[in-house]
């Protein structure tokens, strides 16, 4: 009997799917983050390790596992799939490896097989369709500074320039400015500012007040039902390429992330936007996750050597 593994290495952890070669699950574990990005080298090849373990000891034995696959954020960059590969070879595994983007694994977990839409908004956005005949398409993820639209941190980031701007007279009084406030456990103008141009507040802090924006939707103010709305229509910019490009126009949507799960505003928003724009596209929520995708994928390569 041969087995495969799958990876999903978020940002605070890595979630791993076990499974044999007839694709039965046999274990679902999670473990420390992988992730280059918020981890440092040291910290990354402990979680590895520690992963690489406690798939042997599933498979009794990591020769017995034939397959890898990783789905990881930032593989755009090379050197982040050699360290990757580096790090798993140095823990003992010597296998079948393949590293992906992490919005593939995502993709192939939503829908159980190889194509369809996928669109994620979490702190980050991005959205990957692939048809039945292989062609992809991405849209977004190209990070807070220059993307993200639609994303956690986008809308954490507009309740703080609706504050700023109530806070100045050039917007109505709005709600968004007691709920930050109680949330950073402030009282000025001058700490937002602190707050926001401190060396030690990350794109992960400023998405942190996103869920303030459901309280305030629910109150009518309007700064924050006008905030949900370009949250909705920036999500619905995401789908649009990818539906045209690959004609998908009346397959299934998988959406995922904490934006569109979470916020029931934005969710009504952009399902009406896209009913309106696609009538007979389909909006599902995923059927599984990432580290799923990814060991269905592992064991799609099995299958194909």
């Amino acid at each position: 009997m041969k087995f495969v593994a799958g990876l999903d290495g978020g940002g605070t952890k890595t979630a791993v799917t076990v499974a044999d070669e007839r694709g039965t699950v046999l274990k679902t574990f999670t473990s420390g983050a992988i992730n280059y990005n918020g981890q440092d080298e040291a910290s990354v090849g402990a979680s590895l390790k520690e992963i690489v373990r406690e798939i042997g000891a599933i498979c009794s034995g990591i020769e017995h596992c034939a397959e890898i696959c990783v789905g990881a954020a930032g593989v755009s960059n090379p050197t982040v799939v050699s360290r990757l590969t580096e790090q798993i070879r140095s823990s003992g595994f010597q296998g079948g490896l393949h590293i992906t983007g992490d919005h593939e694994t995502a993709l192939y977990g939503a829908h159980l097989r190889d194509y369809g839409m996928i669109l994620i908004a979490g702190t980050g956005s991005i959205g990957l369709g692939k048809n039945k005949a292989g062609a992809t398409h991405r849209t977004g993820g190209y990070g807070h500074l220059i993307d993200d639209e639609g994303s956690g941190y986008a809308i954490g980031r507009d309740l703080l320039s609706a504050l700023v701007q109530a806070h100045d007279g050039r917007i109505p009084e709005t709600v968004i400015t007691e709920l930050v406030y109680k949330q950073l456990q402030i009282a000025t103008i001058q700490e937002v500012i602190s707050f926001v141009y401190d060396k030690r507040t990350n794109k992960k802090d400023i998405a942190a007040l996103a869920p303030i924006l459901s309280a305030a939707c629910a109150a009518g103010d309007p700064a924050a039902l006008c905030i949900a709305e370009k949250c909705a229509s920036s999500l619905l910019g995401l789908v649009i390429p990818m539906a045209e490009a690959l004609s998908l126009q009346e397959d299934s949507l998988a959406v995922a992330g904490s934006v569109l799960l979470k916020n029931i505003f934005i969710q009504k928003m952009f399902r009406e936007k896209l009913l309106e724009h696609y009538p007979k596209m389909e909006c599902i929520t995923p059927k599984s996750d990432a580290s799923m995708g990814a060991a269905l994928m592992a064991l799609r390569r099995l299958q194909s050597n």
